[in-house]
């Protein structure tokens, strides 16, 4: 896909290269000539200097065919504004913007644009780290509000039926790999031993989850 990128700073350069890493087609856009430097040599993407909100800076950049946009300029003013030119001028598909004060959180969502906080996301990825060390965390939604972790199941819960660790609204048994095999949980799948478990959990109920899994985890 093409992906536009405002900000070539630590979070935009490391961004751009892991994704022209992967084939895709990215396009940088900084006020800083100078910015380019943080791209690793022979970096396959094109850079633009300019405002990420110049309707012409854009155009160079091919917004009018690209298929995501990304502000994570320093600026929360800054990536509002361009991220509001992709999304309502241009109808950039998916558009996400990065915000320095989780305060204006509540601006991006009315606007129907994703965010990532730096501030929020840290605070919560550290708070798992600390009291839910034995969950493995794989992905994160939203500013952590939501999670995908995995755990080994211990050897008490074997035998019990896997659909007894969903709770509405706050945790659900998503996957399981068990030898070298991946399954979904039907009704009636039993845990067997060493039974690898991935679950979709609010941050809020780590602690429910982890009270399930801590009699043999020595916690």
């Amino acid at each position: 896909m093409r992906v536009i990128i405002v900000g070539c700073g630590r979070v935009g350069a490391t961004l751009a290269t892991q994704l022209a890493a992967e084939g895709h087609d990215v396009r940088l856009v900084d006020r800083r000539t100078e910015a380019h430097r943080l791209l690793p040599p022979g970096f396959p993407g094109a850079f633009h200097t300019g405002n990420g909100f110049s309707r012409s800076v854009l155009e160079a950049a091919g917004i009018d065919r690209t298929d995501a946009f990304v502000a994570v300029t320093s600026g929360d003013n800054s990536n509002i504004v361009s991220a509001r030119t992709a999304k309502e001028t241009y109808r950039v598909p998916t558009v996400l913007a990065r915000i320095h004060d989780p305060r204006r959180a509540d601006i991006y969502r009315e606007l129907g644009i994703p965010t990532v906080s730096s501030v929020r996301w840290a605070v919560n990825r550290i708070h798992q780290m600390l009291l839910h060390r034995h969950l493995s965390p794989e992905l994160s939604f939203g500013s952590g509000e939501t999670l995908v972790v995995r755990s080994r199941l211990p050897a008490y819960l074997t035998g019990r039926p896997l659909t007894e660790f969903d709770v509405d609204g706050e945790i659900r048994v998503v996957e399981i790999t068990r030898g070298s095999r991946s399954l979904l949980p039907a009704h009636g799948v039993l845990a067997e031993p060493g039974d690898l478990v991935t679950f979709a959990v609010a941050a809020t109920a780590l602690g429910r989850l982890r009270g399930f899994l801590d009699k043999e985890l020595g916690t």
